[in-house]
């Protein structure tokens, strides 16, 4: 009886994994008490087959998640509607009520009869035993074998929690349950007294900011979280999980953040593979839409590197909304788990980010400073212009007021506090993050990621003269042109590389570098063009074109 409530209660099961060989215990090692024998996975399909009834149930249960998928989007036009048509009143909502709780009744019996299919079922009956045996003692032998599963990520037991490290607990300036430390903007208003009779006057403005953010703005932001898209998606996520467990022997985790979000991780191990770069890991940053199994994790791993890819929270496994705030708070306790549990240094982790994930890669660059290099892919330095791009020209103090309060993606304001290596990879027919038309390279925000990136770092090269030459290379939208300004301005890269050298080895390697000041106008435009060279690499492709191993290059150091 405890059996089939358990499979009542249980998640659904998607496939069952080809066991692999290297993860095959010792034979002839004794069990524990809590261990399960699994079944030879050869007599076994991948996919796991579910009875008949089962399979109808799980059909009808999913329709009705969708219905009410959809009429949660859509309760506020539906309300409206109804207290038009005074359909709101007790006398019809009564009623209405004895239909609702009929229809939860029905799919109660449907969740009962799904049950009784999966009692049926030997390969569920055997994964409900693994589950239950791993929540009760999470041995290395039971998740290993509850690894061969793919099933509804909620019940997967937590692998790694924010605050095992110990450094963690002795410390206070750690992140707390509230979350990690992030910049805040400055007021709009600077001088302003905040008086109470201020705040009053702000408040309606903050109310209707607040339900923007948290209605439509977050949705247009990452549209990766809405739950239909999601489900649309949800047969090639998961090819793209078997593809990453079966193919490359990825491990799949569960971390719990300092916010309570549950975040769902893949990681790929190489270190024990003849390639030297799969002793460094790269910490992967997918975009507002992109997932681990099918995003940009691809080109780490077929330049041979150790990967760890995550997801936004609200995204595929992750729980929680994908807001400033908690990206920060999942990419925290990623890094923590990528240097406690899969024991990488902090020197040999890369992170790299594909567009919007550039936020969370600055993040981590800003608040741990020791690692190696950063690579942003088709990112932009802050998140105002984009938005105001897409919005009406009269909605531009809302745009702007609920950006800098709730969705604030201050990419290059992070970037400029890491004074580690940095690469940025523009595509010059990119039409995302473009503020006129794709064509237009110059409305590119990667330049001005770029920019600001060098301004900081070279303030005296990055004067008047320097900023001019590199915006007339930023320019050239193919390798030719952009050859064709290098040479105009006779760069001579051995001088350039003399002069960085000389002056690191004298005043240290932090930033900012007072470099250019006792140098003519022709030798900073020459060490200009050298740097913007070094840092920016042009990729000739759209924004969601994905990006060759080929072109996946460290950063640029001295």
């Amino acid at each position: 009886m405890a059996k089939l409530l358990s499979c009542v209660l249980g998640p659904r099961l998607y496939k069952i994994y080809r066991e692999r060989d290297s993860e095959r215990g010792p034979s002839g090692v004794p069990e524990t008490p809590t261990s399960v024998t699994s079944p030879p996975s050869s007599s076994w399909d991948t996919y796991y087959q579910p009875r008949a009834l089962e399979k109808h149930a799980d059909s009808i249960l999913a329709l009705a998640s969708v219905f009410w998928s959809i009429s949660y989007y859509s309760s506020p036009f539906a309300f409206f509607y109804l207290y038009r048509k005074g359909y709101l009143s007790l006398s019809k909502v009564v009623p209405f009520s004895h239909y609702a709780g009929t229809l939860l009744l029905l799919l109660a019996g449907v969740a009962c009869l799904r049950g009784i299919g999966r009692w049926t079922n030997p390969q569920y009956r055997q994964f409900i035993t693994i589950l239950e045996a791993t929540h009760r003692n999470q041995s290395s032998e039971n998740k290993r074998q509850l690894s061969n599963y793919n099933f509804d990520f909620r019940s997967w037991p937590v692998d790694f929690h924010w605050e095992e490290p110990s450094s963690r607990k002795e410390s206070r300036g750690g992140p707390s349950h509230r979350g990690v430390a992030l910049l805040r903007p400055e007021p709009l208003h600077r001088g302003t007294a905040d008086t109470l009779l201020n705040r009053v006057k702000k408040l309606p403005c903050q109310i209707t900011s607040y339900l923007v953010a948290h209605t439509l703005g977050r949705r247009m932001l990452y549209p990766g979280s809405v739950y239909l898209l999601q489900k649309a998606l949800m047969p090639v996520l998961l090819q793209g999980q078997a593809r990453l467990v079966e193919e490359c022997n990825g491990r799949r985790a569960k971390l719990l953040a300092c916010d309570g979000n549950e975040i769902d991780t893949m990681f790929v191990d190489r270190r024990g593979t003849a390639e030297t770069q799969g002793q460094k890991l790269v910490i992967c940053c997918e975009g507002n839409a992109g997932f681990y199994e099918v995003g940009c994790v691809s080109t780490p791993l077929e330049a041979g590197y150790s990967v760890l890819g995550w997801n936004h929270p609200g995204f595929a496994g992750s729980t929680g909304v994908p807001f400033p705030q908690n990206e920060a708070n999942a990419m925290d306790v990623v890094v923590q788990f990528a240097i406690h549990r899969l024991g990488f240094q902090p020197q040999d982790i890369v992170i790299y980010a594909w567009s919007i994930g550039g936020f969370t890669a600055t993040w981590a660059a800003m608040s741990y400073p020791d690692v190696s290099a950063v690579i942003l892919d088709a990112s932009f330095d802050d998140l105002v212009p984009l938005a105001l791009k897409v919005m009406p020209d009269s909605w531009r103090g809302l745009v702007t007021r609920t950006v800098r309060q709730h969705l604030n993606l201050n990419n290059a304001e992070q970037l400029c506090r890491y004074q580690g290596p940095v690469l940025l990879i523009r595509r010059t027919k990119d039409e995302i993050i473009t503020t006129t038309v794709p064509e237009d390279v110059m409305s590119n925000r990667g330049n001005d990621l770029l920019l600001k990136l060098l301004q900081h770092r070279y303030p005296r090269v990055m004067a008047e003269e320097g900023l001019r030459v590199v915006r007339q290379w930023l320019e050239a939208s193919s390798q030719l042109e952009e050859a064709s300004v290098y040479s105009q301005w006779e760069v001579d890269e051995d001088w350039c590389l003399s002069v960085l050298r000389s002056y690191q080895a004298e005043h240290g390697p932090d930033f900012p570098w007072s470099v250019g000041e006792d140098i003519s106008t022709d030798g900073r435009r020459q060490l200009a063009l050298f740097l913007a060279r070094k840092h920016l690499h042009n990729f000739e492709a759209t924004h969601c074109t994905p990006l060759p191993a080929q072109n996946f290059q460290m950063p640029w150091h001295l």
